[in-house]
């Protein structure tokens, strides 16, 4: 199975004014998620679906993706909150339907996704990978069952490789 970790375009600053969950992607996030949506579309990735953290800036980058014909659905899960639960993604995914020709999408956070990443393909986290707004990962999961420390890399690329 491939899974695709897209971490969220680039989006609003912080402020007190407005509650972290609520921010939105800029122009410039929408401008270069677009051309990595676009770009996946010229390589022909596809995906069953695409999983989402409930947050707006990560809905918006999943509703890009889908925009760019890479997907029909988009679902949301709390698990690719900032802070959420890889042991609750898992399980998720054990009980979803698909198998190891499945090609799934999520769409979350740092340091979520350069954390869920050590622990798939190496079995323990470093705090290591940093993956830049609107960039991918892509893992192989070779073993369903026991994901953990048993995947494979193949792909870690900021949106400027990417688009170039």
């Amino acid at each position: 199975m491939k899974i695709y970790l897209i971490r969220h375009g680039i989006a609003e600053s912080r402020n007190i004014e407005q509650n972290d969950p609520e921010r939105i992607l800029t122009g410039r996030g929408i401008t270069k998620t677009q051309k990595v949506a676009q770009k996946l579309s010229n390589l022909e990735v596809k995906f069953d679906v695409i999983i989402s953290s409930p947050y707006t800036r990560a809905k918006e980058t999943a509703i890009i993706l889908q925009q760019a014909k890479l997907t029909s659905e988009i679902i949301e899960h709390s698990a690719l909150e900032p802070e959420g639960n890889i042991l609750e993604w898992i399980s998720w995914l054990q009980n979803f339907n698909c198998n190891q020709n499945s090609s799934i999408a999520l769409v979350g956070h740092q340091p979520n996704l350069g954390n869920w990443t050590e622990l798939l393909v190496w079995g323990q986290i470093h705090g290591k990978l940093i993956l830049k707004k609107a960039g991918i990962i892509g893992l192989d999961l070779l073993d369903l069952s026991n994901p953990i420390g048993t995947s494979e890399l193949f792909l870690l690329a900021g949106p400027k490789w990417i688009t170039n």
